[in-house]
């Protein structure tokens, strides 16, 4: 018994702690009649950082509309080797960065800077020295496209609830590979 109870208490102190997610959510606005709802989380403690990337999500989803009518969508759990996937936000400013602030293509949410990479059926959105726009079936939507310096603010708002398909789930250590053999 006590041998169980000191095998239970190690394993415990040995466990990664996580803090509370967070979520923000938020609304683009385009031209022409385009535009764009969505949301993230991650976890809080990279609310101290500078800057939450791509890699610190546990969800994320985009819908994209033209005149209130859904074009398409995209979710973290549609991400593949072949996605273009860059995210940059301060957590500080509620904000993306946009344009101006130092970092090339700032945004590039399964869309490159030439609109060529979301997809057959795909959708996609990117915030570049060009401007923040959309890509559809492979194309650029340059209708949509607004000036790169338009902030792009979010709203925290840890009561959302994410649609099917926008969380990555617990990671499964029987699939990560062992650590004396190396990756291939």
């Amino acid at each position: 018994m006590i041998r169980s109870f000191a095998l239970v208490s190690t394993l415990l102190a040995a466990a990664p702690t996580w803090a509370e997610p967070v979520t923000y959510r938020f609304v683009w606005t385009g031209a022409q009649g385009y535009s764009m709802t969505g949301a993230m989380s991650f976890d809080s403690a990279f609310l101290t950082r500078d800057m939450v990337r791509e890699g610190d999500l546990s969800c994320f989803h985009i819908t994209g509309f033209f005149e209130g009518q859904q074009i398409g969508r995209w979710a973290l759990t549609m991400l593949n080797e072949d996605t273009s996937w860059r995210l940059h936000f301060v957590p500080r400013e509620s904000a993306f960065v946009v344009e101006g602030r130092g970092i090339p293509m700032a945004q590039a949410w399964n869309m490159n800077g030439a609109g060529d990479d979301c997809g057959e059926g795909g959708f996609g959105f990117n915030l570049g020295n060009l401007g923040q726009d959309f890509c559809r079936n492979d194309e650029p939507l340059f209708a949509s496209r607004i000036d790169p310096f338009t902030p792009f603010p979010a709203v925290r708002d840890d009561d959302y609830v994410f649609p099917a398909g926008a969380c990555n789930g617990p990671a499964m250590l029987s699939l990560a590979p062992s650590p004396s053999v190396p990756p291939t």
